[in-house]
């Protein structure tokens, strides 16, 4: 489990790393374009990862045994990734209270 833990905070640290080269190599970059750019490898990495094994009585494979609830699976832990990031709240939010 261990090796585990390892290799996802690897992937996440590499995967913000990579935002910050590319966006240093091109200063005229935009941001949002890196962003997406890196959502959209990341998803199409996890669509591949996440195939069912094909057995379809895999108890493991249930929750993405169609692309419907591939799509489901990722919009959840999408979700829950974002509300523990450290920056789904920024101080210019337009629900922050302002004295």
């Amino acid at each position: 489990m261990e090796r585990e833990v390892d290799a996802y905070d690897e992937a996440a640290r590499e995967a913000v790393e990579l935002g910050n080269r590319l966006a240093e190599a091109d200063q005229d970059a935009d941001l949002w374009d890196i962003a997406d750019g890196l959502l959209a490898g990341a998803i199409q990495y996890w669509l591949y990862a996440r195939q069912p094994c094909g057995d379809p009585r895999c108890e493991d494979c249930a929750p993405v045994s169609t692309g419907e609830r591939r799509l489901q699976e990722l919009l959840r832990l999408t979700e829950e990734l974002a509300r523990e990031s450290e920056y789904f709240h920024s101080p210019n939010d337009l629900d922050v209270g302002r004295a």
